[in-house]
């Protein structure tokens, strides 16, 4: 616990420096050394999953499916999500005054595949070639967003400022329309436009405000059936989860940053260090790099 308050203090104080022009400048152009210098160690991708790269790198965003993506375990990843649901689901009335709960650490480990679905090595190797740099696992975060009036944290527009570069795939559990609490974004030549508008460093934006820079047709939601797959990069471009108004959504969350320490403000792993290690028991080591970095 000491050392968990120790690692969040100091991203804290990481996080605040880089904010300062001339330390953002220079740690900018150290990380661009870095990923030039790792470009011959790419992992080698498919011209499908190339494609799939470079639309995330145009439009900060790539829609897809579990079924389109074929990954080898994604069966049993979905059932054991579909088993699940219902037992966070159950304590919702609990949670009024919230606008999200989360998955337990315990539920997640009595259901690994979840977890591991998010080290399957072929969307290792797409986020590595996205970010240009070794992966780092965050682990994975199921959370149910819940239909009420509470507008705060997440449903706030935001840009994800844990390291120079995030992604997030995201996976939808239950159908998802406009009144369900899409994510939405708004594409990154316009978020860098309105980071000089709003001089934007950190934080949270009301939608209010965002409405006095830019106009809601510019809003991008991303709807879909359960099933649908959503890669963002959460850390170049405006986005929140739209307030659900007529039903909760249910999603997993899996985030990726690169693996260089001094690029990346991250906390602590989703799951305890004790779970990683006994998940890590039959990991290869180019996963075991991911989770323990």
């Amino acid at each position: 616990m000491y050392s968990f308050i120790l690692q969040k203090t100091r991203n804290k104080i990481l996080k605040k420096i880089d904010t300062i022009p001339f330390v953002r400048h220079r740690s900018e152009l150290a990380y661009q050394t870095e990923v030039n210098k790792h470009i011959p160690n790419l992992p080698t991708l498919s011209n499908n999953d190339l494609d799939l790269v470079d639309k995330i790198h145009q439009e900060g965003v790539f829609i897809t499916s579990l079924t389109d993506l074929k990954i080898p375990s994604t069966h049993q990843f979905f059932q054991a999500a579909q088993n699940l649901m219902p037992k966070i689901q159950k304590h919702t009335s609990d949670h009024n005054n919230k606008f999200a709960i989360h998955a337990s650490s315990q539920q997640i480990m009595d259901y690994p595949e979840i977890f591991l679905w998010g080290l399957e090595q072929r969307l290792l190797n797409i986020v590595e070639n996205f970010l240009g740099l070794p992966v780092a696992y965050h682990g994975v975060y199921f959370r149910i967003d819940i239909a009420n009036q509470v507008e705060k944290g997440s449903r706030l527009w935001h840009i994800d400022k844990e390291a120079r570069n995030v992604l997030k795939i995201i996976v939808y559990l239950n159908d998802i329309d406009e009144e369900k609490g899409p994510f939405q974004y708004i594409p990154q030549y316009l978020t860098l436009e309105i980071v000089q508008s709003l001089r934007y460093k950190s934080g949270y934006i009301l939608d209010k405000a965002m409405q006095e820079v830019t106009s809601t047709t510019n809003y991008q939601s991303c709807s879909g059936s359960a099933g649908t797959v959503i890669f963002a990069a959460t850390g170049s471009m405006f986005h929140r989860g739209k307030m659900p108004v007529n039903g909760d959504r249910f999603s997993i969350f899996f985030d990726y940053t690169p693996r260089l320490k001094e690029h990346s403000f991250y906390g602590a792993s989703s799951l305890p260090y004790k779970d990683l290690l006994l998940l890590a028991e039959n990991l290869s080591e180019p996963q075991k790099k991911c989770i323990f970095r």
